[in-house]
C-alpha cells in the first residue's frame, strides 16, 4: 500500500501537506485552516481501515481531503466505499478538487452538512474517523457506535494535543463496555475504540 502510492495521490497529498505547513507557518486562523492530520497520522489510519471488517468506512471532517486520500489507499480494491462529512463549504471545495485530482472519485462520497444529523441513515459501519470540531466528539461517537459490526473501529484524533478539552469523551470512551479502547501516541494522539 504505502510502496505503491499512485502518483496523482502521492502529488495531491504533498501539494496539501505544502498548504498546511504554509497556513501554520504564517499563522492562519484555525477555521480557514486545513488542519489536517500529519502523515504518521496518515499511514496509521490507512492500516487501521485496511485491518478493520469489510463494512462501510465513515469520515466526520474531511477538511481538504488529506486524510480520505490515505483511507482511499487502504480501500484501493473499491471493497468499501468511503462516506466523508465536513460543514464547511470552503473547505467541501477544496476535498471535491482533492478527489478529482487524485482520481479517487469513485471510492468517495463526499457529503457535505453536519454528520450528527445523518449518521443515523447508516448501518454496518467497519471503520470511522472522527476529526470534527471537539465539541462535536461525544454526539458522533454515541451515533457511530451502535453501527459498527463486531471488530469495527473508530479513531478519534487529537485526544491527546486537546486531551483538556476532550477528557469527558475520553472518559465516556474508556468506560464504554460496548468497546475496547486505547490511547495512541501518534501525530497529536488518536484513541481506538474496537466494537466487542
Amino acid at each position: 500500500m504505502f510502496h505503491s502510492i499512485p502518483k496523482p495521490v502521492e502529488e495531491r497529498m504533498r501539494y496539501l501537506e505544502q498548504i498546511d505547513s504554509r497556513d501554520r507557518e504564517y499563522g492562519t486562523p484555525q477555521a480557514r485552516r486545513l488542519r489536517q492530520v500529519p502523515p504518521e497520522t496518515g499511514r496509521f489510519l490507512a492500516l487501521l481501515s485496511s485491518m478493520s471488517p469489510d463494512g462501510l468506512r465513515i469520515e466526520v471532517g474531511t477538511s481538504g481531503g488529506y486524510s480520505t486520500l490515505w483511507l482511499a489507499l487502504a480501500d484501493g480494491a473499491e471493497r468499501n466505499k468511503i462516506i466523508t462529512f465536513e460543514t464547511s463549504q470552503e473547505k467541501a471545495q477544496i476535498a471535491r478538487e482533492t478527489f478529482k485530482v487524485a482520481r479517487i472519485e469513485r471510492l468517495v462520497e463526499l457529503v457535505q452538512g453536519d454528520a450528527r444529523q445523518q449518521i443515523d441513515r447508516y448501518e454496518n459501519i467497519g471503520f470511522c474517523f472522527l476529526d470534527a470540531e471537539k465539541e462535536t466528539y461525544i454526539e458522533c461517537y454515541e451515533s457511530v457506535v451502535p453501527k459498527l459490526i463486531p471488530g469495527g473501529l473508530l479513531a478519534a484524533d487529537n485526544v491527546i494535543s486537546h486531551r483538556l478539552e476532550l477528557q469527558p469523551f475520553l472518559n465516556k470512551a474508556l468506560a464504554d463496555r460496548r468497546v475496547d479502547s486505547l490511547v495512541i501516541p501518534i501525530g497529536k494522539g488518536v484513541l481506538i475504540s474496537r466494537k466487542i
